[in-house]
């Protein structure tokens, strides 16, 4: 069934050739295969073959009572996250609480009272509701990264001043409860993270790249290497990095049992309220912190905080 849901046409020889098996056989299969209601259709004469329908209905699935259990919590922990495709996850939830038995319902509806996770709400534990939806332009972005990566966006920093941007998109990703995009920006050269509720009209670039993927990567993987901030963190810094960090910051575990970590980052040193921030920041992670690298000027900004703690 993998095979054939790969491809959007084959033929009985190929089938044949594939599983090594005779044409009776792989007849019989397909037809078994049509029966549980895989969409195929069949084409007669020479170059015909089978054609997968797409967009369609999947085939039948049987779930153990673990394998649903396992689905329904996976459900559970990603409840108020603002979640792409959320209409979606309503009807598979409704489509698993139909396909269980009464026992398993019950089982699962007590799941759903007693498992919290972290960041989830316990006033609105209903995995039904859909007041925590993403941003509207999520799920454009995404079904476009997947059949392209290079794309035009129109980014809105302020209401009615929109920009029109040739980017080529690295990551989305959800940071402190806020959706964001990480770009390479073709025009200025820049790596960016916008925010997704502020991109308007997505849609796949028509201009050539002027890079391929893999030079943007090797760009992003220079300027990591040329951060003005590298810090080490311990097991506390670790845990509150967790908790509450700047986007695109990614933290790689160098301890033994993830005892220790590292991250790096590439501040802009003339932009003062950024440098306040992460002065903040860099405090709130605790004493365990240890600077490899830092900038005179965020060193300073982090003496006046210290000592206005003094004596305070």
């Amino acid at each position: 069934m993998r095979y054939i849901n790969n491809r959007a046409h084959f033929t009985i020889a190929e089938i044949q050739r594939e599983f090594k098996i005779s044409r009776a056989t792989a007849i019989r299969d397909i037809n078994e295969i049509q029966a549980m209601g895989f969409p195929l259709t069949s084409e007669l004469g020479r170059g015909g073959g089978y054609n997968v329908l797409q967009n369609q209905y999947l085939p039948a699935a049987r779930f153990t009572t673990e394998e649903l259990k396992a689905i329904f919590i996976s459900f559970i922990a990603s409840k108020n996250s603002q979640l792409p495709y959320l209409q979606n996850r309503r009807s598979i939830t409704e489509k698993l609480i139909g396909i269980a038995s009464q026992t398993q319902q019950d089982e699962l509806i007590e799941l759903n009272n007693i498992l919290l996770f972290e960041n989830t709400n316990p006033a609105n534990p209903n995995l039904l509701e859909l007041d925590d939806a993403a941003p509207a332009e999520l799920n454009q972005l995404i079904s476009l990264a997947v059949r392209d990566k290079h794309l035009r966006v129109t980014y809105e920093l302020s209401l009615g001043w929109p920009q029109l941007l040739d980017v080529f998109l690295l990551h989305i990703f959800n940071s402190n409860a806020k959706w964001l995009v990480e770009v390479y920006n073709f025009d200025t050269d820049e790596f960016l993270y916008l925010p997704v509720e502020m991109l308007r009209d997505s849609a796949i670039s028509e201009r050539e790249m002027k890079w391929t993927e893999q030079e943007i990567l090797n760009k992003k993987l220079v300027r990591a290497r040329e951060s003005n901030l590298v810090v080490k963190l311990d097991t506390i810094g670790i845990q509150r990095f967790k908790r509450m960090h700047p986007p695109g910051i990614i933290l790689s575990l160098t301890g033994m049992f993830q005892s220790s970590g590292i991250f790096n980052v590439q501040l802009d040193v003339t932009d003062v309220e950024a440098l306040a921030y992460y002065a903040d920041w860099l405090l709130f992670l605790g004493k365990g912190v240890k600077f490899e690298r830092i900038p005179d000027e965020l060193c300073v900004i982090l003496e006046e905080r210290l000592a206005t703690l003094r004596f305070s």
